[in-house]
């Protein structure tokens, strides 16, 4: 693999170790030193030298794909998850297309085959969205000669396909009987050390997701004010250092702060709090869901399902929005699914309707 540096001149030093080989050279701009790199690993790959390769500029797709995650590396804005995934896939199915090639047709051939392969409009529509940025960057800070003409006719195409377009919101709740199987099957029957029980009940009780809880420390719980930081919290606009208070309330039908003093009995009082991989938690999760024929129910939902509970709780949105971490009412209405029969309940009237006495004339 080539390591490029930049050097205190402001050139970029490339150096390449492969096969045996050694190579290095010396840009004075980026663009070069990357496709320099590229075109090394291509001739290694072929069985050939690596020294002095020539610079042939930027050929493929995938090379734009490259560029793109190495600068976004140097200014420390490392790709998340959902964006890494989308650029592997589309460097899976477009990475050797040759630029001149990357057509409207193109674009519109492979949202095709990315909708048969189950791709849903919304995650399309952020397939077609990443390409743009691809090749806008590399014409804005690269001096690419590109255009994304083709890319936005390939849009337009691929919406009135249907093939892309925002994603269904879901309105799935648990019901409190599927709330109480599962918390059951976790804390007695299923074959696993991660007290997913537990976990189960703090999500319902904070609406964090699985990451957010599998990340927070002991040394971001305050007792004082019986709040916990979440670092780095999702947000759209701001990637990272997204650090959040939430307080641990008990409003939800779970007490989020007594879940915490239980874990801490069970665990080490350094470190994380709930000290396991959020992926494994999923897994644990969904086994132990289709093993009790819970149909249509992912852990995300919980997220749902507590912003729900503290509106029927009586809060304002501002004060849920400081739970669950949302910026506005317009993203924070997505995961609220009020239940009519609590807000009947709520407010019914205390005596007899008089409506029931009177009798049609």
């Amino acid at each position: 693999m080539a390591t490029i540096v930049k050097l205190k001149s402001g050139n970029y030093r490339v150096q390449i170790r492969r096969k045996g080989q050694y190579a290095s050279k010396t840009f004075s701009k980026k663009s070069d030193a990357v496709s320099w790199s590229f075109e090394a690993d291509r001739r290694t790959d072929q069985g050939r030298g690596i020294i002095a390769p020539k610079v042939t500029g930027f050929n493929t797709f995938g090379q734009l794909i490259d560029l793109h995650i190495a600068d976004m590396i140097e200014v420390d804005k490392p790709l998340g998850r959902s964006k890494d995934f989308a650029l592997r896939t589309l460097n899976k199915h477009l990475g050797k297309v040759r630029i001149p090639h990357l057509t409207r047709a193109r674009v519109i051939e492979y949202g095709r085959t990315r909708a048969k392969e189950g791709a849903g409009p919304a995650t399309l529509a952020a397939d077609i969205s990443y390409i743009h940025t691809v090749i806008t960057h590399a014409a804005a800070v690269h001096g690419v000669k590109l255009s994304t003409e083709q890319v936005d006719l390939a849009r337009v195409a691929l919406r009135r396909l249907g093939l892309i377009g925002r994603s269904n919101e879901r309105d799935r709740r648990p019901t409190q009987s599927e709330l109480d199987r599962l918390i059951s099957y976790f804390e007695n029957f299923a074959k696993t050390e991660m007290p997913i029980a537990r976990i189960l009940k703090f999500a319902v009780a904070t609406g964090m997701r699985q990451s957010e809880i599998c990340r927070i420390t002991w040394e971001d719980v305050d007792a004082r004010t019986r709040c916990v930081v979440v670092r780095d919290r999702k947000d759209p606009r701001q990637k990272k250092g997204n650090d959040q208070r939430v307080p641990m309330i008990n409003l939800t039908g779970y007490d989020a702060w007594a879940l915490l003093e239980e874990q801490r009995f069970h665990s080490s009082v350094s470190g994380r709090v709930f000290p396991y991989n959020g992926r494994s938690v999923g897994s644990a999760y969904r086994k132990g869901r289709d093993q009790l024929g819970i149909k249509d129910l992912k852990f995300h939902d919980f997220r749902h399902e507590a912003t729900s509970r503290l509106f029927e709780a009586g809060l304002s949105i501002e004060k849920v929005a400081l739970v669950t971490g949302h910026k506005d009412w317009k993203m924070l209405k997505r995961y609220t699914h009020l239940d009519p029969a609590v807000v009947f309940a709520e407010y019914r009237p205390q005596e007899p309707s008089q409506l029931a006495s009177v009798r049609p004339i």
